[in-house]
Order: structure tokens, then sequence, then C-alpha cells
């Protein structure tokens, strides 16, 4: 009796650092096996949400996320977002391979981003690479057509919403011409994402810009680097290997962020102030 009534007291004495009930308004909820699947989509960085708005991120390959296992040299600039942004930013990547600016809507799944948008929250667009594919009617845009209407549209729908848009035009291919410069191989499109970003006043996360830039300053053979070059020994799932001057490897998607971040960093000041910075 005497023992019982020694560890009841021990344990009222060490208060908060004992044994406790968690609490639901201080602690992360812990997602059960069935909910994780359901939601596949959330960041490392996805919960708590103390901030009170969500990032979604809409478009295409070069910014989706990749499967980690089985082995994969394949990461989307996407799929690193989270990782920038302060603890409680939540951080949903909706972009999905293959997906242009008319196939992301056809198929619905602009529908299940925009039915779950509230007043706050940001929704990230980058269109392009797959709108240029015209042998293939589900995907292709004309650049100063349906590609630009398509864009206003995603604008004015998120607007509509409460929440706030970020255009992104699409990132850059690694091809350089004879002199070793980057070739532009997006042609008008890009030109037509900075266009919508300064008709309608939204914000513009020059990314081609940046990459392109990035490119001339590493040269054709250091470029590589970023995207996929493996070999079949270092990935026996891939018995050819793969080369791959469009999608990125780990630290090509790393790099590729990086550049994402300080266009937010510069043209999104509402957004800006939730990245995590360096102490000075």
């Amino acid at each position: 009796m005497k023992i019982i009534v020694l560890l009841a007291f021990v344990w009222l004495a060490r208060g908060n650092d004992g044994l406790r009930a968690a609490d639901p308004a201080t602690e992360p909820a812990v997602l059960s096996g069935e909910t994780a699947k359901q939601s596949p989509l959330l960041d490392q960085a996805a919960a708590p949400v103390t901030n009170g708005f969500t990032i979604f991120m809409i478009g295409d390959s070069t910014m989706a996320n990749k499967a980690l296992v089985p082995e994969n040299p394949e990461r989307g600039w996407g799929q690193m977002l989270g990782i920038y942004f302060q603890a409680g930013v939540r951080v949903e990547n909706h972009a999905l391979n293959g997906r242009s600016s008319k196939s992301f809507r056809d198929e619905g799944h602009w529908a299940a981003v925009r039915s779950r948008l509230k007043p706050g929250d940001w929704v990230i667009i980058q269109f392009g690479h797959n709108d240029e594919k015209n042998l293939d009617p589900t995907r292709y845009t004309t650049p100063n057509g349906a590609f630009k209407a398509n864009l206003a549209r995603y604008v004015a729908e998120t607007r509509a919403a409460g929440a706030n848009p970020l255009l992104a035009t699409p990132v850059a291919r690694r091809k350089f011409d004879a002199q070793g410069q980057p070739v532009n191989t997006h042609g008008d499109y890009v030109a037509a994402v900075r266009a919508v970003a300064r008709e309608l006043g939204a914000p513009l996360l020059d990314l081609n810009r940046r990459s392109e830039e990035l490119l001339r300053r590493m040269g054709p053979e250091p470029a590589k680097k970023l995207y996929i070059y493996v070999t079949a020994a270092e990935y026996p799932g891939l018995p050819q290997g793969r080369q791959d001057d469009t999608h990125f490897c780990a630290y090509g998607a790393s790099r590729m962020c990086d550049l994402a971040v300080a266009e937010i960093a510069a043209n999104a000041p509402q957004l800006a102030p939730f990245l995590t910075r360096n102490p000075k």
C-alpha cells in the first residue's frame, strides 16, 4: 500500500513531465494508415497547420512528386518546397506527370484542388511543357490562345475563392547552341505566362529565366548534374540507364526549388515572410 501511494505521489509531482493524455490543441494529429493513403500529397512540413493557409501546387512532371521506393533518380522541384517554409505552413503538391493547362482541368484535377481553396491560400501554377505537344489534342494549346486563356481562368478561379495565384514560367530544358548558350525550347509559352501575369497583376515566378541563367553559368557538360544522367550500374531498375534533359535528379530539383524560393522572396511579399531564413 505504501508503494502505491508513493508512486501516485511521484506521478502527480512530475506534472507535465510525466505520463499524460495528448492534448489535441497543442499536439499534431497522427495520421492512421488509412488516412495517410487518402492524402498522399502532403509534405512533411504539412502538419500542424498553425499559420492557417495552404500552398497548393498544380503543374507537370518537372514540379510533381516522384516515388522514392523502389529507388528512383527523378525528383520534381515541388517535392522539395515544404522544407523551405516555416513549420505550420502546409504544402500540397498536386502536379502530375504529362499534364498541360488543358488536361489538368479536363481530367478533374483542378476541380479537386479548387473545392478545397479557402481565403488566404496560395496556388502555384506552372504549365507549358505539355501544352507544346501539338500532336496530342488532349494536351495541346496554342500559346497565345487557349494557353493564355487557361492560365487566366486558373487565376480568376483562385481569386474567386479568396486565394492567391502565383504564375510560374516553365523551367528550362538542357539544350545549348554551338556557342554553349542555353536555347529556349518553350517558344512563345514563356512569354505567354509573363503576359498573363502582367495583364492580371498576378505575381510571377520566372523559373525559365532563373533556370536558363543557371544553365548559362554552369555550361553544357556540368549542367548534366541537374538532370537525369544515370547508368544501369547506379540504378539496376533502369537496365539501359537514362539520359533525360527535361527532368531533374534530386540535386537538380533542389536547385530548381532554390530558384523558385528566390522568386517567391523577390516577387511574393505576402508569402515571403513565411520562408525559413538563415539567422543573421
